[in-house]
């Protein structure tokens, strides 16, 4: 339904969404293709004719929207995969069904992928409530799929790092059509066409102003129009923290999606409750947790595929405690469908001169490709570390706590080392 002011968005429960989305569904894309070398350059924005990250205003975004124009029409009648990060969070899930939505016009198809899972209970009730069209397709299905019926790939609200189907479609050759995100640079791309703005706190904001030039136009008697935008009104909340810290792009964003969102259905998203399993991975943090020099760092320990989404909603409510204006949460978790486990953990801060993007990827760094294991934008920040051969073989349980104990020691030595921490850390009990 139409509305006019803030008033009632403003109204919402205040909850914060920042890193991952119900039920999966497999997307059937039917086996390997020729490789080929993916070509990388230097991420350029507009074909290269103007810098990614230059500050945004009404002529450089009509110039985005003209070239990204030109290129959907370059493409029309072609089927492109639009990859997601493993586990989309709200920004990145309504935005791609903005760019979906768009594309149509052009005739172009676009199946909206993640390999990970939705967890998040917020993002499976956006998705549910929607009908938002993001389909999981998981590594080992990917692998045995043709994707020869695709002839591109867009990237949207990353630019490939946390994708795990990534190295897939570029061992099958398929170009690099669009990067659009709101996170710094993370490395070396040469797509068609690139809009890469850190100094935008949501990528939705960006798809929004899509909107509003014209490239979609929305229609508040069309069902779809309306959950698209009760979507990226959502996305735009959840990296903004409910507005707190949005710009002026972002409410303008905001003022626009307003005339449009459904604010019962944006309210029935927000109220979904937290599982039994969330709240014992926040008790688990609350538990570990040592703070030093008001920063709070928690080690979770092991967690179900499933359950991933527990850490940042867990470093969400270690950063409210007295006297931290930082935390971090993390834990290992294990895919048991592919065999693969990973530590990844969630930054989260009030502090306004911390950049969780520049402190992350201090800490940890990154892998012999160039890619850094952490990063993340204004307030909030993620990293994710693969643990390669000691990954699995957890039977025996006086393994699976030695290697815990291995990965809990060296994660807390990076981060204590930029923590600066004093000889005698607060240990809570």
């Amino acid at each position: 339904m139409p509305l006019n002011s803030f008033k009632q968005l403003n109204s919402l429960p205040s909850t914060q969404n920042s890193e991952s989305s119900v039920e999966e569904v497999e997307i059937d894309m039917g086996s390997a293709v020729a490789t080929q070398e993916p070509s990388l350059a230097p991420l350029t924005g507009d074909s290269g004719t103007q810098p990614v990250g230059r500050n945004n205003n009404g002529s450089s975004t009509t110039s985005k929207v003209e070239a990204l124009r030109q290129v959907l029409e370059r493409h029309q009648h072609e089927r492109h995969l639009v990859l997601l990060q493993d586990f989309p969070d709200p920004d990145a899930l309504s935005s791609a069904w903005a760019y979906q939505l768009i594309a149509q016009q052009y005739d172009l198809q676009c199946d909206i992928v993640y390999a990970g899972t939705l967890s998040h209970q917020e993002n499976i009730a956006l998705v549910k409530l929607t009908g938002l069209p993001a389909q999981r397709l998981p590594v080992q299905t990917a692998k045995s799929k043709d994707l020869s019926g695709y002839k591109g790939y867009v990237l949207v609200d990353n630019q490939g790092t946390t994708s795990q189907l990534l190295s897939l479609v570029l061992e099958a050759g398929l170009p690099l059509i669009s990067v659009i995100d709101h996170h710094s640079l993370q490395g070396e791309l040469k797509p068609e066409f690139a809009d890469i703005r850190p100094n935008v706190r949501a990528t939705a904001t960006i798809l929004t102003q899509y909107l509003q030039t014209g490239l979609l136009v929305l229609d508040s008697s069309v069902g779809q129009h309306v959950k698209c935008a009760t979507a990226l009104m959502h996305g735009l909340r959840s990296d903004t923290s409910s507005l707190m810290q949005a710009q002026e792009e972002d409410f303008q964003a905001a003022g626009f999606l307003s005339r449009f969102y459904d604010y019962q259905l944006l309210k029935a998203v927000l109220q979904t409750n937290r599982s039994k399993r969330v709240m014992d991975v926040i008790e688990r943090s609350l538990k570990n947790r040592i703070v030093q020099n008001n920063f709070s760092i928690a080690g979770v320990g092991y967690l179900r595929y499933d359950d991933r989404d527990a850490i940042p909603q867990a470093a969400d409510f270690l950063v409210t405690e007295e006297n931290v204006h930082t935390a971090v949460v993390y834990g290992i978790v294990h895919d048991e469908d592919e065999e693969l486990e990973v530590v990844i953990g969630s930054l989260r801060t009030t502090k306004l001169t911390l950049d969780p993007d520049e402190f992350l990827k201090e800490a940890f760094g990154q892998d012999n490709q160039g890619r850094f294991f952490g990063g993340g934008r204004s307030g909030a920040g993620g990293f994710e570390i693969p643990m390669g051969f000691l990954s699995g073989s957890n039977e025996i349980s006086a393994y699976a706590k030695m290697k815990w104990e291995v990965f809990d020691s060296q994660i807390k030595q990076k981060l204590q080392r930029l923590v600066n921490p004093q000889d005698s850390p607060i240990q809570t009990e």
